[in-house]
C-alpha cells in the first residue's frame, strides 16, 4: 500500500499504472493505494515484473514522479514431468552383454528447484512371467535403461515397460511413458537336421532302382534353423560322396536326385555325406550321413548289419582278442597259485 499527502489542490495527487502488466492499483483509505492481480501469474511464462508506479499531482502544470517495483513470482508444484518423445524404442541384438545401455528417456519439469527435479523409475510389471526388473533398470539420474541380462531372440523378439518421470514437489506430480524394446537376432544357431535323422545310432538307408534315370528323385534332406531372416536360408551340400557325379542335391530344397543313369559298374551301396549351412556371418553348418541301396530286386538288399560290418568288424576283433586274452590271463594265475600251494603241502616238515 501507498500513502500520499495532500495540502490545497497542488497537493491532491493520483498513482496509475501504465504499463502492460496483470496489476493495477486499487484505492485505499485516505491516500493508500493497494497493487492487486488482475489476472492468474504464472511463473513458467514470466517470473519477473518490473512494475512503474507514476504518482501525478493536480498543479498547473501537474508535476509527477515515479517509483519502480521488483516483483519475482513464487513458484509451486503445478506442472507435472512432460516426455520429449510420446513413446521409445530400443533396439539390441541378442546375446547382449549385461548392463549394456538401450536408450535413454527424457522428461522435463518447468517448474523450479525441486519442484522441477526429475527422478526416474520403471513400473512394475512383468515380462514373459518374470519381474520387469529383472530384464531392465533406468538410471533414476539421467534417465539411461540399462539391460541386466542378455536376450535370447528365439525366446521372445519384443517386450514393453513403462517408465515413470516424478518431480520432487509436494505433493510430487508424474506421468508416464511407453518403452518398447525390440531384440534383433544374431546366428547363434545351427542347422537343425530332421531327415535323415543325425543320429549315429541309428541307420537310415534308402532304396534306388537300378532302372532310375538322370533327374529321378531319391531323397530329400530336410532341415530348419531357429534363428530368423537370412540367417535361417539353407543351402544343401554334397561335401563327400563314394561315386562323385552320380548324385547331385537342390541347393534350396535338398531334393537328392540321380545326376545321370545308373550303370552296371556302380557299387550297389553308396554313401553320401550332406552338409546343410546356413546364410549368417559366419555361416553355421550340420553335416548328415545317407546310405542308398541300388537294387530293383528287394531280395538282392543285403542286411543293413552287412552294411556296416566293414565300419565294426576291426573293432569287433579288438575286442574279441581283449576279452581272450584276459581270460587266458586269470586262468594262468589260478593255475599258478594252485600249483604253488599244492607244492608247499607236499614238502617233507624237518625233523629236529
Amino acid at each position: 500500500m501507498y500513502r500520499t499527502e495532500t495540502l490545497g489542490s497542488n497537493r491532491q495527487v493520483s498513482c496509475s499504472i501504465q504499463q502492460n502488466v496483470p496489476f493495477k492499483l486499487v484505492p485505499s483509505i485516505k491516500n493508500y493505494y493497494s497493487l492487486v492481480t488482475t489476472g492468474q501469474l504464472d511463473r513458467e511464462l514470466v517470473s519477473d515484473y518490473n512494475i512503474t508506479i507514476i504518482a501525478t499531482d493536480d498543479g498547473s502544470p501537474p508535476l509527477s514522479s515515479f517509483k519502480t517495483i521488483h516483483l519475482s513470482v513464487a513458484d509451486i508444484n503445478d506442472n507435472p514431468p512432460a516426455f520429449e518423445e510420446q513413446s521409445y524404442s530400443a533396439y539390441v541384438s541378442e546375446n547382449n552383454k549385461p548392463g549394456s545401455s538401450l536408450c535413454t528417456v527424457s522428461a522435463r519439469d518447468p517448474d523450479w528447484r525441486q519442484n522441477g527435479t526429475v527422478i526416474y523409475s520403471l513400473l512394475p510389471g512383468e515380462v514373459n512371467g518374470a519381474s520387469v526388473s529383472s530384464y531392465l533398470s533406468v538410471n533414476g539420474d539421467t534417465g539411461v535403461i540399462h539391460a541386466v541380462r542378455s536376450f535370447d531372440y528365439e525366446q521372445f523378439r519384443s517386450f514393453k515397460v513403462q517408465v515413470m518421470a516424478r518431480d520432487n514437489g509436494s505433493p510430487p506430480l508424474s506421468s508416464n511413458v511407453t518403452v518398447g524394446v525390440f531384440i534383433s537376432d544374431v546366428n547363434d544357431n545351427s542347422p537343425q537336421i530332421l531327415y535323415p535323422t543325425p543320429d549315429s545310432n541309428s541307420f537310415m538307408t534308402e532304396l534306388v532302382p537300378k532302372a532310375a534315370h538322370g533327374g529321378s528323385l531319391v531323397s530329400k534332406v530336410i532341415a530348419v534353423d531357429a534363428d530368423s531372416g537370412q540367417n535361417a536360408w539353407l543351402s544343401y551340400h554334397i561335401i563327400k560322396s563314394s561315386v562323385p557325379g552320380l548324385f547331385s542335391i537342390d541347393l534350396h530344397s535338398g531334393e537328392l536326385r540321380i545326376q545321370r543313369d545308373i550303370s552296371e559298374s556302380d557299387s550297389m551301396k553308396q554313401n553320401l555325406i550332406v552338409a546343410v549351412k546356413d546364410n549368417g556371418q559366419p555361416s553355421l553348418s550340420a553335416t548328415c550321413s545317407m546310405f542308398l541301396l541300388i537294387s530293383d530286386n528287394l531280395a538282392e538288399v543285403p542286411e543293413l548289419k552287412d552294411i556296416s560290418y566293414d565300419e565294426n568288424s576291426n573293432l569287433t576283433s579288438y575286442l574279441i582278442i581283449a576279452l581272450v586274452s584276459v581270460s587266458t590271463f586269470f586262468l594262468t594265475f589260478i593255475i599258478i597259485i594252485l600249483g604253488v600251494r599244492f607244492c608247499r603241502r607236499r614238502k617233507p616238515r624237518l625233523i629236529v
